[in-house]
């Protein structure tokens, strides 16, 4: 049994149907769905954005709502990515017990929960796509580069939907997400460079954030939305890149533990 829960994932292409049921039950309710998404990211994008930055010099040598802005992208991202996998996926786990009924069919464990981790992804590059229109409209995005924000927002949805698998695995109520949100989230947003340069922070706290996936995604992101070439590109990938892989198995392990033994 101890073998059966630590192997390796086995996947087949039915973690498709799994992806295609969750978008025909989100296309129901997708426009409050986006709305509700987005409300918050454009409410600091643009009130802070205008508000503070109005009495701001230039940050990182860019107007600061144009600082903001990229920072905005990878947050949404991970707020959009982070709460499908766990309020909308643990509904789906345990209170409907969506999962058990999909799993009675050929569809394994393995594909339910890389279906929900590319949903969530899916869903939260739509959120991050949003900003990005939105801060090109306001002339906040100064080159075509910026078009290689699309597939890195979608891999940071990936780190964070895996991340987010792994706290529904554990969770025994709604209750429980409070602290990963709390003790989490909304601490990595304020150190990984959304709202001010990581180098206003203490040494020690840098070293910290540098270790976070929300901070290789704005490291990205930022210097491409402002037509700059990104540096250490590829560590910063390969790190938002591990997240991924090494969340998702851990929330296949927790997940198996708790649903087949």
């Amino acid at each position: 049994m101890r073998a059966k829960v630590f192997r390796l994932p086995a996947f087949s292409l039915r973690f498709i149907h799994i992806w295609r049921r969750n978008r025909l039950v989100w296309s129901k309710l997708a426009i409050p769905s986006m709305l509700g998404n987005l409300a918050d990211p454009m409410l600091y994008m643009l009130g802070l954005g205008y508000g503070l930055g109005a009495m701001l010099p230039e940050v990182g040598g860019m107007p600061y709502i144009a600082f903001l802005a990229a920072g905005t992208v990878c947050s949404s991202t991970m707020m959009s990515a982070s709460f499908e996998t766990m309020y909308s996926g643990f509904s789906r786990m345990h209170v409907q017990k969506t999962w058990d009924a999909i799993m009675n069919t050929p569809v394994t464990l393995d594909d339910v929960l890389l279906g929900e981790a590319v949903w969530a992804a899916s869903k939260s590059l739509l959120s991050g796509m949003a900003v990005l229109v939105v801060a090109w409209a306001l002339g906040l995005v100064a080159s075509p580069l910026a078009l290689l924000v699309i597939p890195l927002v979608f891999l940071t949805g990936l780190a964070f939907a895996s991340l987010g698998l792994i706290m529904t695995a554990l969770s025994p109520s709604y209750d429980f997400f409070m602290y990963y949100f709390t003790l989490a989230i909304t601490p990595m947003m304020l150190v990984s460079g959304v709202f001010f340069p990581l180098d206003q922070l203490p040494a020690w706290l840098q070293g910290v954030a540098q270790a976070l996936p929300l901070a290789h995604a704005v490291s990205l992101a930022r210097p491409m939305m402002n037509g700059l070439t990104p540096t250490a590109a590829l560590p910063h990938l390969l790190a938002i890149a591990a997240y991924a892989g090494a969340g998702f198995y851990i929330a296949l392990v927790l997940t198996r533990r708790r649903l087949l033994t």
